[in-house]
């Protein structure tokens, strides 16, 4: 049994107290808060999985690290405090664990990393002995394993395509919404999300990651972005008004140019309400997919619809990004102390989790 802990418990920490509470392979052993208010709570409340799981939370990273788990799931937010997420993976991997976390987005291509960022990463496993694996869901298998496993259906391979096409009021994460990715605000509002080479710098080392596997050279990676304003004024459940004129729907291409043409394209479709830019791509249903396109003989499309429990496509896109990374940890643990990637990480089976849910919560409430 692999003992773990979970450091943060936002979005995603507390979808990674629920998997690795699943997962047959792993033992919650700690749960790292920086919010005071949750010292002391029961793993299992933080998680919301209506049973305690006998594990409190704390916000003593040194004795946690101390304790030595043999993996950490990292689910601070890296997105407005890189330096200092870095600064505790490091940390975290200098005690000899394996660390997986959403949060770095230039790791997610490791070797193209910059080294201000990758050799400490390198000098910490090579001091203790962890792993590090960095990804997620878009960034991450959307665009990485999935991409790849359906060109390899082809005969031909012209394009490869990634979409992700969401309606971002169901996002539970109003400030990104609003100020990171600029939905509500005046079309002149310089969104941080949107700056020039930003969007290549979070999914560039996507398309690089393409580009390797398919074995072709880029020449460049270009970014272009489109935004609209609302025509009226718009009410959303989670967030409240958003002010017609003000920007409503985002549409960006991270694109590797091969010979010229964008051969490999990461797209992203982002709405405030369904009624802003509707002649831009749209799911099949409901709120938001992931989907991949390979133009070629044959052409092939597929489209991912995750949702969580109460049927929220944000959070279930979430949850696959956790699934992703406390899947490889059993993986991570057999395997040499190194920094990985996408590529070097299988996509495992859920071996041993079929019906597990139903018989655990059978357990309970016999």
């Amino acid at each position: 049994m692999v003992t773990a802990c979970v450091w943060g418990t936002g979005n995603i920490g507390r979808l990674a107290i629920r998997a690795i509470d699943a997962h047959p392979g792993l033992e919650l052993t700690s749960v790292l808060v920086h919010d005071p208010g949750k010292v002391g709570r029961d793993a299992g409340d933080l998680g919301e999985l209506g049973r305690d799981l006998g594990v409190a939370a704390t916000d003593d990273i040194d004795s946690v690290l101390a304790s030595r788990p043999q993996a950490v799931v990292y689910a601070a937010s890296g997105d407005i405090r890189p330096d200092e997420a870095l600064a505790d993976i490091v940390r975290a991997l200098g005690t000899g664990a394996v660390v997986v976390t959403p949060a770095l987005y230039a790791l997610y291509d490791q070797r193209n990393a910059p080294p201000e960022m990758r050799e400490p990463v390198l000098a910490a496993i090579a001091e203790g002995g962890g792993s590090l694996f960095v990804s997620g869901v878009d960034p991450g298998w959307a665009n990485d394993v999935l991409p790849l496993l359906v060109s390899g259906l082809g005969s031909t391979v012209d394009v490869v395509r990634c979409q992700e096409i969401f309606d971002y009021s169901t996002y539970d994460q109003p400030d990104s919404v609003r100020y990171l990715v600029g939905m509500g605000q005046p079309m002149d509002y310089d969104a941080p999300m949107l700056a020039a080479t930003v969007p290549t710098m979070v999914w560039g080392g996507q398309v690089r990651l393409l580009a390797r596997a398919l074995e072709v050279e880029l020449d460049e990676v270009r970014e272009t972005v489109e935004r609209l304003p609302l025509d009226e004024t718009v009410t959303t459940a989670s967030m409240g008004d958003f002010e017609k004129g003000t920007q409503g729907a985002v549409r960006f291409e991270v694109q590797g140019i091969i010979d010229g043409e964008p051969l490999i394209v990461v797209e992203h479709v982002t709405r405030i309400h369904p009624s802003c830019a509707p002649h831009w791509p749209t799911p099949p249903d409901g709120d938001g997919a992931h989907r991949v396109i390979i133009e070629g003989d044959p052409r092939i499309e597929v489209t991912v619809e995750a949702t969580d429990k109460t049927g929220n496509r944000a959070a279930g896109g979430n949850a696959t990004a956790v699934g992703r990374l406390v899947g490889a940890i059993e993986w991570l643990i057999d395997a040499d102390p190194g920094l990985y990637d996408a590529l070097d990480v299988p996509l495992r089976p859920a071996a041993g989790r079929l019906g597990a849910a139903k018989t655990a919560q059978e357990g309970v409430t016999a």
